[in-house]
This record gives C-alpha cells, sequence and structure tokens, in this order.
C-alpha cells in the first residue's frame, strides 16, 4: 500500500523557525543520518523512523556523502525511501546533503576541491534519486584547497541547479567569515550555518553565533544529545548495543569520562524538576536559544524520536533554571 503522511502532520505541535535571512523555514527538530540509516541498519526500521518523522511536522532530513556506515550508504537507504514512498511529497522537504570528509580512495578526496565537491553532488543525487537538494554544504574547512575554490565549487553547485542553497559546516571564525562576504558578493549568500552544539560543547558560543546572525544566515546544531551523554543511558556504565560500544561508532568509551557524568546527573535533577527527561531538556535547552533556527537529532527507535519531539512542548525556561544550567557548566 502507498504511504499516505498524517493529514494533520503541520498541526500536531510542531513549529518552524525562519532560517536567517531567507524565504525558507526549518522545524525546530530536524532528522539526521549521520547514524542508524546506513547498510548495518535494519531499512524497515529506518523507514519506519522518516515516517514517524513526516507524520509529525518534520520536513528537513539531513544527510551527507559518507553517512552510513558503509560510506554512502544512508543517501542509498534514503533515496530508497525516496523513489518508493515520498516522491510524492517532495515539495514539501528540505533535504540536505554535505562533501568534504573522507569518502573513497585515492589523492582527490577528503578535500574541498572543485574537482571532489562536483563528483560528490552528483554522486549523491544519484544515490537518493533526486534531481537537485535543497542545501548543499562544505561539510568543513579544508586547508590544503584554496578557500576560493571551495566556494566557488558551492556557487557552481547552485548555479547549475544541483542545489538551491549553500550551507558550511565546522568553519574556524576566520574562514567563516570570508566565505559569508565572498559567497554573498557571488550572489549565492550562505543559508546556513551548521556545527556541534550542546550543553557540554558551547565553543561556538564564542564567534560562529554572533556571525551568522550578523550575516543573515541560520544555525542548524547537530550533536544535541553529544552522541548520548546528554541523557540517562551511560550514568552506569556503558550498556551493550550503545553507541559506545559499537566499534563503528564515532562515540567512544574513554571520551565518557567521571566529570561529564557527573554534570548529566546535575543536569537530570534540573529536568526531573521541569517533567523532562535529560535529552528533552538537552534540546528545549537549545531550541530556547533565539540563534537557533532548528536541532538535528539522530534516533534508532521510534520511541526515542518520541521521546525526543516531546522537548518541543516545553522548551522555555525560568531564570533560576538558566543560572542552575550555567552553574553546572562551569563547575
Amino acid at each position: 500500500m502507498d504511504y499516505l503522511p498524517h493529514i494533520d502532520r503541520y498541526t500536531q505541535g510542531m513549529d518552524y523557525r525562519k532560517c536567517g535571512n531567507s524565504g525558507i523555514k526549518l522545524p525546530l527538530i530536524s532528522l539526521g543520518f549521520w547514524h542508524n540509516f546506513g547498510g548495518v541498519d535494519s531499512y524497515e526500521n529506518g523507514l519506519n523512523i522518516v515516517k514517524y518523522a513526516f507524520d509529525h511536522g518534520i520536513t528537513h532530513f539531513d544527510l551527507a556523502n559518507n553517512y552510513g556506515p558503509p560510506f554512502g550508504s544512508a543517501e542509498e537507504n534514503f533515496g530508497k525511501m525516496m523513489k518508493d514512498h515520498f516522491r510524492t511529497y517532495r515539495d514539501e522537504m528540505i533535504i540536505t546533503t554535505k562533501a568534504g570528509h573522507h569518502m573513497w580512495n585515492g589523492p582527490y578526496v577528503d578535500v574541498g576541491s572543485l574537482k571532489n565537491l562536483m563528483a560528490s553532488i552528483d554522486h549523491s543525487l544519484k544515490r537518493m534519486n533526486l534531481e537537485y537538494v535543497d542545501i548543499f554544504y562544505s561539510h568543513r574547512y579544508d586547508a590544503e584547497t584554496p578557500l576560493d575554490e571551495t566556494l566557488q565549487a558551492l556557487v557552481d553547485i547552485v548555479k547549475r541547479g544541483k542545489a538551491l542553497y549553500v550551507g558550511l559546516s565546522k568553519y574556524p571564525i576566520d574562514k567563516l567569515l570570508y566565505a559569508f562576504e565572498f559567497l554573498k558578493n557571488a550572489g549565492t549568500p550562505c543559508l546556513v550555518y551548521q556545527d556541534r552544539y550542546n550543553l557540554i560543547d558551547r565553543h561556538i558560543e564564542n564567534y560562529q553565533l554572533k556571525a551568522a546572525a550578523a550575516n543573515g544566515t541560520g544555525v542548524v546544531a547537530f550533536s544535541p544529545l553529544a552522541q548520548g551523554m546528554l541523557t540517562d543511558k551511560y550514568l552506569h556504565g556503558i550498556p551493550e548495543g550503545s553507541r559506545a560500544a559499537r566499534p563503528e561508532g564515532y562515540l567512544k568509551s574513554e571520551m565518557i569520562t567521571s566529570e561529564i557524568i557527573d554534570k548529566v546527573r546535575c543536569f537530570r535533577k534540573i529536568a526531573q524538576q521541569r517533567e523532562q527527561s535529560i535529552s528533552q531538556m538537552a534540546l528545549s535547552w537549545l531550541i530556547a536559544r533565539p540563534e537557533v533556527t532548528s536541532v538535528i537529532i539522530g534516533a534508532r527507535t521510534i520511541e526515542q524520536l518520541q521521546e525526543n519531539l516531546r522537548s518541543i512542548s516545553n522548551y522555555h525556561f525560568d531564570t533560576q533554571e538558566l543560572a542552575n544550567i550555567e552553574q553546572i557548566i562551569r563547575e
């Protein structure tokens, strides 16, 4: 039977925030494909998660050429979903992909060159069964490639109709400011900046948040739960089957220090007073930031997605709650 999304998917509580100075709005919560949608994962489970997300107002789906594992398999799985279930609803979706990290062997990968970015967007479109993506990102700053070459490649990708907008991810502030100016002068302003941002890692508060706001660029936060550390999952060790226990994952057990666990326990006390889980409060804290356009979450189960979506119903914090959170962070 053909998939029929919920008719009330835009009236169930999801809100949408304008992305910088553009006419684009993104949902407060977006679905990321970094984990859980690759070739090592259950396709049916991933499909059910995407259906549930779309049924509940999530319209922004964040991918990259190397998401999996193996590399490319998340895009391939998403492409099958698009072809078999979502093609009718393409105009209701914001689909993004990226290039710049390691993808295949040889000397022309893992860089921001014109050759690599052009090859990457072509391969991504083929894997995802798409004629274009809404946003194409430079996935990271590459010091080995002249920045003008990387940025001009983004401009050319838009001019050739392979992407509607461009984005930047994980750029140092001096390169980010240069890129903003270059892209604006080229007539292809940077729609969105994406970086790691959560209660544990707040480095973009120093410069990138302010720079994006001044440039009229939206901000999308990834890793809002610090790959699961901002949950109750690791309070009593490393559970079997968790991200930190999986050899193919980026979260390693040694990253989960006693200092972080102590902070998470303190966050849990505040969350309980708010009648939220740790993860819900961590997401609500990000959503409450006016500089943040959208927060990308991952989900291994529909139950995880359901819990995370509840964060949008309570993202207002009083002065004392914010002060208590800041004290925990500084300790």
